[in-house]
């Protein structure tokens, strides 16, 4: 009889030789690639917009490149504050800083504002009501990278403590005297960068230790909890230079964000797919002797599930490349191509190293035929005893359900349809900062300008109208509009003097939600003040940029993208299922388990970060990349669950099959399942709050799809469908 092509690929790469061969080769593969392309954490950062170029902000901007070179570029600001009153000698020192930028620009410096060759007093009429505070920008090119802007704060540092006799940018803002905070997009970006820096690390040495640990805990095995960690950091020593090497030659933009959740992505999943091989083959060693063909029946068993649930997660992270939005389709070809590596690495290099440790894999429990241990036993000089019966309680639980599947359908129903109900109160917020610790230097910044200035001296909206020829002034008709407070004198193009700018501050927090629905009306009264003013055309004559006008964007383009990915992901995995399972109820109740599962994560998430982590809003990328990580892994262990229900209906009675594929399964999915919501868990530890988010949510999924869905849910549709789960497929072998 033939065997099975993964049995035949067990035997090429865990045999007698190759194990040594393979192991090998991996090993060299990793060195030479680590010694000729880069890391991907040391390629730059992107720093980039995430916006496409055809929304109106984007437009604006370009214009505003174009036309008002003095307003353009990336701002670095400046935070001054004296909680006394800022006095002439205060000024004074700023003057004198801003005076040797002048003389000796910083690298990339673009522009700078001529504070150091105007009188005092005129500066004074940039400080706040209250005298507290001024805000003081230098611009950079845009296109600076974050390592240049990083030198240029530390030789902006050191000249100010050589101006002002002390370094003002470290203070507490509690104490008397004059504190320095650099903010904007300029001190954004490196403060995003720094803590991204510091998150991998931490991230890195914490996931491996809470793997090891859980291991231990679950397998009390110490050599079994090592050998996952060591295939995961071995396919990460491929997966890093080939990533550098894409981001070197420009083919992806490197995201550290992205970087930071692609490890515990990998040491998640990664950790998954080698439980599922281990399991099965210390099943197999307890009837097989021989650890060879043990491990090759092994993988013939598992490496269906393995393949099918790398893919699964592989395309369904892929999809992300459909975005718009700049940061979801970084994400896409990092997390795909990590799942891509590490499937195959959980089917070559992990055979091998279990092929090379065989039982003693598992020590000091190692597995043993029944003719082994009556040997040992003997050998011993101690009783044989038989092994007690397998998975106690998954087979009590496997029982349960078969026996009441009615039962457990509509107590999760109302359990998980109530938390996706909760899902529909959750408050989004569109901006980076809000991400920010309280007292990371930019966001204590812009926190000194909210408290000390208007509202929308935060970040001016910029309204460009192109006049085509008509001498006007629009001043007075945009400060008419009843939530404009202050707008400026417009200034004139450089390179056409029919493009006018107008910065206008709002009466709301430009960053909040209330600013970003004052947008769309803004657009109307702005038709209006344009048309009013003759000018032909008048909703292609003007432009609306600044930060609330980009917030408006983003949730236009990810609303777009979510609406989009998330369907064609579905359909996708769907597709992957029934090619798989060939059976069309079985691919409808996967899917929708996992979608109910996701939206009851959302909802149970959005409890635990509003209770626990004083939350108002979460970051509205969260539900995209909670959805793409939650149904393709949660339909990772469906598929592991099914597939030996599918196994077992070749031999046995539905209820049997059912019963005995929740028990067989319950440990490794369990154990996993505890191992992967972990990892994620692992990201409410940062200071990040969008990985906070991120992580809290995903990991509640998770443990959700762990033991609810999986052990619970899908048994009992299952066993309810009965016969009907399979059609068409003719998997009938023996009547119920």
């Amino acid at each position: 009889m033939s065997k099975h092509p993964l049995e035949k690929w067990g035997n090429i790469v865990g045999n007698k030789r190759s194990r040594w061969v393979t192991v090998a080769l991996w090993l060299l593969i990793v060195l030479v690639l680590s010694m000729t392309l880069p890391q991907i954490n040391s390629v730059e950062n992107y720093g980039g917009s995430d916006l496409p170029e055809d929304v109106m902000s984007e437009q604006a901007s370009a214009i505003i490149d174009e036309q008002f070179s003095s307003d353009s570029g990336l701002p670095l600001l400046i935070v001054w504050y004296k909680q006394s009153g800022l006095v002439t000698e205060d000024l004074q020192s700023i003057q004198a800083l801003y005076k040797e930028l002048a003389e000796k620009p910083l690298k990339d410096q673009t522009t700078l504002p001529p504070f150091g060759d105007i009188p005092t007093e005129a500066l004074l009429g940039s400080v706040s009501e209250n005298g507290t505070s001024i805000v003081t920008p230098v611009f950079f090119n845009e296109k600076a990278n974050t390592d240049t802007l990083k030198e240029n704060l530390e030789k902006i540092t050191d000249i100010t403590e050589e101006q002002f006799g002390e370094n003002p940018y470290e203070t507490n803002l509690d104490d008397d005297g004059l504190h320095a905070r650099f903010s904007g997009p300029a001190g954004i970006s490196v403060d995003a960068t720094n803590l991204f820096m510091q998150a991998d690390v931490k991230l890195m040495i914490t996931t491996v230790i809470l793997i090891l640990v859980l291991l231990v805990v679950i397998y009390r095995s110490p050599i079994l909890a090592i050998t996952p960690i060591l295939v995961v950091g071995i396919a990460y020593g491929a997966i890093s230079p080939l990533l550098g090497w894409f981001a070197e030659n420009g083919w992806i933009d490197k995201d550290a964000q992205a970087v930071s959740i692609m490890l515990v992505l990998l040491f998640g999943a990664g950790t998954d797919y080698c439980l599922f091989l281990i399991t099965r083959y210390r099943e197999k060693l307890e009837v097989v002797e021989n650890k060879f063909e043990a491990l090759a029946l092994a993988v013939k068993e598992s490496g269906g599930a393995i393949v099918m649930s790398a893919l699964t997660v592989f395309i369904g992270l892929a999809t992300l490349g459909l975005a718009d939005y700049g940061a979801f389709q970084r994400f896409a070809v990092p997390f795909s191509f990590a799942i891509l590596i590490m499937g195959i690495a959980a089917l070559t290099i992990l055979p091998a190293i279990l092929a090379i440790l065989g039982r003693v894999a598992f020590w000091p429990f190692s597995p043993r035929t029944e003719e082994m241990a009556k040997k040992y036993a003997q050998a011993k000089s101690k009783p044989y005893k038989s092994s007690k019966p397998k998975h106690p309680v998954m087979t009590k639980i496997g029982e349960f359900v078969t026996n009441k599947p009615w039962l457990v359908i509509i107590v999760t129903a109302v359990v998980l349809g109530g938390l996706a109900l909760t899902s529909t109160q959750i408050k989004y917020n569109y901006d980076l900062l809000s991400s920010f610790p309280e007292d990371m230097d930019s966001r204590e910044g812009f926190t000194i300008i909210a408290e000390n200035f208007s509202p929308g001296e935060l970040a001016p909206v910029q309204i460009i109208v192109d006049t085509k020829g008509k001498d006007i002034d629009l001043s007075e008709q945009i400060a008419a509009i009843p939530f404009i407070d202050v707008v400026s004198e417009p200034t004139v193009g450089e390179n056409d003097a029919n493009m006018q700018l107008y910065e206008a501050d709002l009466n709301e927090n430009p960053y909040s939600n209330e600013a970003m629905d004052l947008i769309p009306q803004l657009k109307e009264e702005m038709e209006a003040i344009v048309t009013d003013a003759g000018i032909e055309e008048a909703d292609e004559s003007y432009w609306i940029g600044g930060e609330t006008s980009a917030q408006v964007d983003t949730r236009t383009v990810q609303d777009r993208d979510e609406s989009i990915i998330q369907p064609v992901m579905v359909a996708i995995i769907a597709i992957l299922l029934l090619v798989y399972l060939r059976s069309v109820p079985a691919t409808i109740y996967l899917v929708g388990t996992v979608l109910v599962s996701f939206f009851a994560a959302l909802g149970l998430g959005w409890l635990v970060l509003t209770s626990f982590f004083g939350a108002e809003s979460i970051a509205s990328s969260i539900p995209l990349y909670s959805f793409v990580f939650l149904i393709a892994l949660g339909e990772d262990y469906n598929i592991f669950m099914i597939s030996e229900v599918w196994q077992n209906r070749k031999t046995q009675s539905i209820k049997n099959s059912i019963k005995n594929g929740v028990a067989q399964t319950g440990s490794v999915i369990t154990s996993a399942g505890l191992i992967l919501a972990g990892t994620f868990a692992i990201l409410a530890t940062l200071p990040i709050q969008v990985l906070v988010q991120f992580g809290v949510i995903t990991a509640i999924g998770v443990l959700i799809d762990t033991f609810i869905v999986r052990p619970l849910l899908v048994p009992a549709i299952t066993m309810v469908l009965g016969r009907y789960s399979f059609w068409p497929g003719k998997l009938f072998k023996k009547q119920d």
